[in-house]
């Protein structure tokens, strides 16, 4: 059973970028699309974005669409969301997620991880 797991968290200045890393624990992501989520305090957990097992199918939320990308380097078994241009409502605990590509999107992914926080500053 794989466990996705988190880093590269951390706080920034708005305008700034981070790069979050997600690698499996356990086992592997083969087979699996993968998904960014993330959870703002007092809020509900959203979609970010997801890639397709092969690469070649993405989907980003509109409030990160030209700021955020998701890229997957299948030998590392690792997943990442580059975040530039970052904004103070980007902050939030952000999760790695793998499953199926149509589930992942639905946010029903089969595996979680725990998360990491980004703290973006005014």
């Amino acid at each position: 059973q794989v466990q996705p797991v988190e880093s590269g968290g951390g706080l920034v200045q708005a305008g700034g970028s981070l790069r979050l890393s997600c690698a499996a624990s356990g086992g592997t992501f083969s087979g699996y699309a993968m998904g960014w989520f993330r959870q703002a305090p007092r809020k509900e957990r959203e979609f970010v974005a997801a890639i397709s097992w092969s690469g070649g199918r993405f989907l980003y939320a509109d409030s990160v669409k030209g700021r955020f990308t998701i890229s997957r380097d299948t030998a590392k078994n690792t997943v990442y969301l580059q975040m530039n241009s970052l904004k103070v409502e980007d902050t939030a605990v952000y999760y790695c997620a793998a499953g199926g590509y149509q589930a992942v999107v639905a946010g029903s992914a089969d595996y979680w991880g725990q998360g990491t926080q980004v703290t973006v500053s005014s």
